[in-house]
């Protein structure tokens, strides 16, 4: 029986994905940053829960620690992470540290603790959840696509040096994600100088304008399931109608014609 590790699994896509791999008789480590307050998963028997902050590097140590104690961990899912939107001018820079933080430290420094085990079993799996917006980009979220294409630069990179070691490193790319995204994990940056735009862009969201047409975190579930059980020799999974969709265009039309297309439609 396999068993994965997953970050940020007390909702969302991270919940969803707990609950598919252990319908499918995997033992689950869920982890978060209060397992306490957890009601649904730790009911589940072949659920464990442990306590993980991902910008907290002694959180993750005692976590991987307890996690190989408890069995061999054979897939790590880097799930934890949140949305950073507004104008560069209306971050402070605590908020673009924390992005940086949890988006690209975390995974890098959760990953990192896991290689030791992984190469000793000479065996393993990497999956990290990126986004659609780690291959496009969109207006009003800078730093948030910086640390989703750093995670897909970091995977891409990865995979090579650990390859001789067995271990894969596969990313998943959705599009919009139909859970509490937008109230629970976004954070808010704002400016005068962008009000009118930027009121446009997050229009654009509740008018059914936007590409991003939401998926369920069930079915984003079964995308990340089937990268990790199909045994291809594959980076990128693309997770979402709306994902595929907007990624083809891209390619169809050329980064330069998309980029426009994008400024037109979302800011004017």
């Amino acid at each position: 029986m396999s068993t994965i590790f997953i970050t940020g699994a007390s909702s969302g896509l991270g919940k969803a994905t707990a609950k598919l791999l252990a319908s499918k008789g995997w033992n689950v480590i869920a982890t978060m940053r209060h397992p306490e307050k957890e009601t649904e998963l730790n009911v589940i028997k072949n659920i464990h829960l442990l306590q993980l902050d991902v910008t907290d590097l002694s959180s993750i140590e005692k976590a991987v620690a307890a996690a190989v104690q408890i069995r061999p961990v054979d897939v790590v899912f880097n799930n934890a992470g949140y949305g950073l939107t507004g104008p560069l001018e209306g971050y402070r820079d605590d908020q673009i540290t924390r992005q940086f933080d949890t988006n690209v430290l975390g995974v890098i420094r959760v990953t990192e603790a896991f290689l030791p085990h992984l190469r000793e079993k000479r065996s393993g799996l990497i999956i990290s959840i990126t986004s659609i917006g780690g291959l496009v980009a969109f207006p009003f979220a800078s730093i948030y696509h910086a640390t989703k294409w750093a995670i897909e630069g970091w995977s891409e990179s990865l995979s090579f040096e650990l390859a001789a070691h067995n271990i894969q490193i596969k990313t998943i790319s959705p599009g919009g994600i139909a859970t509490d995204f937008m109230s629970r994990s976004l954070d808010f940056g704002k400016h005068e100088a962008y009000a009118e735009q930027f009121d446009k862009f997050l229009a654009s969201f509740e008018n059914n304008e936007s590409p991003l047409q939401f998926s369920t975190a069930e079915s984003i579930a079964a995308i990340v399931y089937e990268a990790i059980t199909d045994g291809k020799d594959q980076l990128r999974y693309l997770a979402g109608n709306d994902a595929i969709s907007t990624y083809q265009q891209r390619l169809d039309i050329g980064q330069e014609k998309f980029r426009k297309l994008i400024a037109k439609g979302l800011v004017g």
